[in-house]
């Protein structure tokens, strides 16, 4: 892939809509040529990304997700609306998956809004 891209999707705040995003997910890492495994860990860290955003989103909100797909790394941003925004704990299990899933893990709050921002490496493009 020459350039970057950027591409952003935006579901209903509900988990039943979060097959949408694993999905999406997929489809964006394989168009990197991830590894099946690495596609999977994708997948998963979104829905555990998802899984430590929406108990704190308000009702009826929105998750927003963009990823920025580069020539040799996907990161994937979820950002939700909350009244009381709080980044995840960074010694909890779920931070522990997270980073054992992808590359680099962050998490922001900005205003009303809690972001988790995910970036994995594409299989043989790895940063010592």
């Amino acid at each position: 892939m020459s350039d970057d891209h950027h591409v952003t999707l935006t579901i209903p705040a509900d988990g039943a809509y979060l097959s949408i995003l694993r999905t999406a997910t997929a489809g964006v890492a394989a168009r990197l040529d991830f590894t099946l495994d690495g596609i999977e860990d994708l997948r998963m860290a979104v829905d555990e990304a998802c899984a430590l955003l929406l108990p704190q989103s308000e009702a009826d909100s929105d998750l927003h997700c963009t990823f920025d797909v580069g020539q040799t790394s996907l990161t994937i941003a979820v950002t939700a609306e909350s009244k009381d925004p709080k980044p995840p704990r960074r010694d909890g299990f779920a931070w522990t998956v997270l980073t054992a899933l992808t590359s680099e893990v962050d998490a922001s709050v900005d205003g009303s809004s809690v972001t988790l921002r995910l970036t994995r490496e594409r299989e043989g493009f790895e940063h010592p």
